[in-house]
Formats: C-alpha cells, structure tokens, sequence
C-alpha cells in the first residue's frame, strides 16, 4: 500500500523560513509571572515571492509554527529588475519605522541590516541598498520593508497608469 504525501508538506518545501525574533512576553498573575512566547517569522521562494507573519504561545515551537502560518496567508509577489533589484528608491512606512530602499548596481549585495536583510534576501534580491530611518523595532522593520516592497511599481505598471508605452517613459 503506497502512502502519498500529505498537503502541507509539500507547500513547506516551496517557501524558505527564517525566525527573525523571539520575544518572551510576560502577563503577571496572582501566583506571579505568566510567560509566553511571540514569533516574528519572514517566508519566501528566493523568486519575487515574500511574506511575513507573527505568532503567540506557550511554548517557542508552537509560537513558530503559528507564525509561519500566519506568514502562508500573507504571501504576495514582489516587482524584481534585472533578477537583482528593485526598480526604484522607495521609502516604506510602518509606525514609527521607516526603511529606505535603493536599487543597486551588479555585484554590490544586500546592504541591509537583521530584520530587513531577511525579508530582502527570502524576496529574491541580491543588490539593493537600505537605510533605517526611525524605530528599529524587528516588528517595524519588517512591516516598513513589506510596505515598501508591495508598493514598487514597474515600468509597464507605471506607462499603463499614464496611459502611454514604456519606450516613452524610459
């Protein structure tokens, strides 16, 4: 009797997952302290597919496992250059977090720190530059690299909203 695979492990092995941070958050009781464990966990294909998601419980595994859930649910495609970089300098904005993102030349590598070099290289980027301007929080940065990221336009997007061919835009 041959077995066949089961869904969800087949969809594991299409995304790349990396934890950014793990958070040990406490609620003080009456019998004293109350621990449990939220997960910040960036997911991507390397191919312009990118997405983030956040998880609590009490255990760190679980936590983990949540996140990446979350993270399956908030998958979107992302504008990629040359198979290298972004089409244009873009600042993203997420609280008291904001990123700013820069195409770079060939060869120059992902110039970014923690948080945001996670979520870039699992995108598929491999030369852009960034800059943290505001709060660094692990939460901020991602969201504020997530909200740059979802909104890049290409060229063929941009000549379509002036209602005129990329050849003249360029």
């Amino acid at each position: 009797m041959e077995r066949k695979p089961r869904r969800d492990r087949e969809r594991e092995k299409e995304f790349e997952e990396r934890v950014v941070t793990i958070n040990r958050v406490t609620k003080v009781v009456k019998g004293g302290r109350r621990f449990r464990f939220a997960a910040l966990v960036v997911i991507g294909d390397k191919k312009g597919r990118v997405g983030f998601g956040t998880g609590k419980a009490n255990e760190v595994p679980d936590a983990i496992k949540k996140a990446i859930e979350d993270a399956k649910k908030n998958v979107f495609n992302v504008a990629i250059v040359n198979g290298t970089t972004i089409p244009h300098e873009i600042v993203g904005k997420f609280g008291a977090g904001e990123i700013l993102l820069r195409p770079a030349s060939e060869g120059t590598g992902v110039i970014a720190g923690g948080a945001v070099r996670d979520v870039l290289e699992l995108a598929g980027f491999s030369d852009i530059l960034s800059k943290c301007l505001g709060s660094r929080t692990p939460v901020n940065m991602v969201s504020a690299t997530i909200n740059a990221l979802q909104n890049l336009k290409t060229i063929e997007e941009t000549a379509r909203l002036r209602d005129k061919k990329p050849q003249e835009i360029r």
